[in-house]
């Protein structure tokens, strides 16, 4: 990705406004963006920047670079912003802890990340994290085609309005996530929360432990596969939906059409005349 010509920042400080506007094949080493002129924008409009052992601690770092490599390094809570508009970027054990740290950004590859960062990856596009740890609200607001592999989030909102997302191997404690979502895929995974995936279309759960209240209302096209609910009443109301459940399950209220099995409900609801779903106890 990168084309270096031995242009190399060491041990510096910056705090002057648009440091580095511009620049291109940059290789800067354990520098320090703080400091009394609580400048903005330092690698605005930059290309092909590597950065190494370094410390963010102003706004707006990196917005429009094409090519960007950090490793090693912390962004603070101060950081806010740190990317947007940005594309083929590469993070590998980055502490991203400003606010709205990646938007509008394509072609990212975050690795052994720590991320705390509300509204992160809004409308951000062509994703992957692996053995992440997240904390955010409307995480990934919008984004698009995002692979997640032994993650752990925090947070809720997350994946509003998502298309395309594959998640393999994570543990999500959150609220209101995947809403309106299409085109998403989660296995071997742990997804705890009130309200999942309302209004989603085409998601599907492969042995995943779903765990909270009424989940999978009014959802479109929704597959689950030899998965565990846990805690979850009032399920699958007004949703299309095909489903193997290896768990009894609390409450399950006017699935609008398909087919739920299971081996035992605690209470079936079917109230509403136009709830044609069909529950089929696997223990019978």
């Amino acid at each position: 990705m990168f084309k270096m010509q031995n242009n190399e920042i060491l041990n510096g400080t910056y705090d002057e406004e648009r440091a580095f506007y511009g620049s291109k094949d940059l290789v800067v080493k354990n520098c320090k963006f703080d400091g009394p002129a609580d400048g903005e924008s330092a690698f605005k409009e930059c290309s092909n920047i590597r950065v190494e052992d370094s410390y963010f601690n102003l706004r707006y770092p990196f917005w429009h670079v094409d090519g960007l490599s950090v490793q090693n390094s912390e962004m603070t809570d101060l950081c806010r912003a740190a990317l947007w508009y940005t594309k083929d970027v590469e993070f590998q054990n980055v502490k991203m802890h400003g606010i709205k740290a990646l938007r509008e950004c394509e072609n990212v590859r975050l690795t052994d990340c720590d991320i705390i960062s509300p509204e992160f990856g809004w409308s951000s596009k062509d994703v992957y994290l692996l053995n992440c740890s997240a904390e955010s609200e409307y995480f990934f607001m919008r984004g698009a085609n995002l692979t997640l592999k032994d993650t752990k989030f925090k947070g809720k909102y997350s994946f509003q309005y998502v298309e395309n997302a594959v998640i393999d191997h994570c543990d999500f404690d959150t609220k209101d996530a995947f809403w309106h979502s299409k085109n998403m895929t989660v296995t071997d995974s742990v997804v705890k929360g009130e309200y999942l995936a309302w209004y989603s279309e085409y998601l599907t759960l492969i042995r995943c432990k779903i765990i909270g209240t009424q989940p999978f209302c009014y959802c479109k096209n929704l597959r689950l596969i030899d998965c565990e609910m846990i805690d979850t009443d009032l399920a699958f109301e007004k949703s299309t939906v095909d489903a193997v459940v290896t768990t009894p399950i609390l409450s399950v209220k006017n699935p609008r059409s398909g087919k739920i099995l299971c081996p035992s409900v605690g209470e079936l609801i079917m109230d509403d005349e136009l709830a044609e779903g069909e529950v089929v106890f696997t223990n019978h």
